[in-house]
């Protein structure tokens, strides 16, 4: 009788991950930097409810200060990622600056309990080949984006939402952890990601964009 009743109790569980991927008709990447702050619990709560992975670009004293949220994160389905230790502007660092703000953040995150990150984001987006090559000397792959949400500049939910509706298969967009509006417009992304045949995926190491997760 136990053998029996094994078998229909896994079968329901397989079916909506094939129906949600035969439904993915392409993946885009939401990323959210700044982060683990006081507002990332409510950010993650979003997040899980609309059914939506994302980047978390964490600063590293934000993760050494808040490990458990780090933990959290990565236990929700998220993938961390390294934005500088301080999140100075890059480019006006020395190459040691800039080797330590990295390295840094590697040693928070990884500390934090978010494994070694593969994908590192210059703060402001401000980047040179110095930056670029200290990056890669750590193996990792730098990443931007092709949509900015503005909510770091007080856009409304309703911008950030349009925003989102910008993004095409393989594209990235930028939102932070802290905004209010962020938060509000998670459930109207998902919306309107679904309504369009787009699913939430991982940023590629290899390619630096969007796809089904791994």
């Amino acid at each position: 009788m136990n053998g029996a009743g094994s078998v229909p109790a896994q079968a329901p569980a397989q079916a909506p991950a094939q129906a949600s991927a035969a439904a993915c008709a392409g993946y885009v990447g939401l990323t959210f930097d700044d982060g683990p702050s006081g507002n990332a619990p409510a950010l993650l709560t979003a997040l899980k409810q609309s059914g939506l992975r994302a980047t978390m670009f964490n600063t590293g004293q934000n993760a050494a200060a808040n490990p458990a949220q780090v933990r959290a994160q990565v236990s929700a389905g998220m993938w961390v990622a390294n934005h500088s230790y301080t999140h100075p502007h890059l480019t006006q660092l020395s190459q040691a600056q800039i080797d330590a703000e990295i390295s840094r953040t590697q040693t928070a995150i990884g500390g934090a309990g978010g494994g070694t990150p593969k994908l590192f984001r210059p703060p402001y987006g401000e980047t040179n080949a110095t930056v670029k090559s200290v990056a890669a000397k750590y193996g990792l792959t730098q990443i931007l984006w092709d949509v900015d949400s503005q909510d770091w500049n007080n856009a409304s939910t309703d911008a950030i939402v349009q925003a989102a509706g910008r993004l095409t298969n393989g594209q990235i967009i930028l939102m932070h952890d802290g905004p209010a509006n962020t938060r509000a417009a998670i459930p109207r992304i998902a919306q309107g990601l679904a309504a369009r045949g787009l699913c939430a995926g991982m940023i590629s190491p290899q390619t630096g964009r969007a796809v089904a997760p791994s």
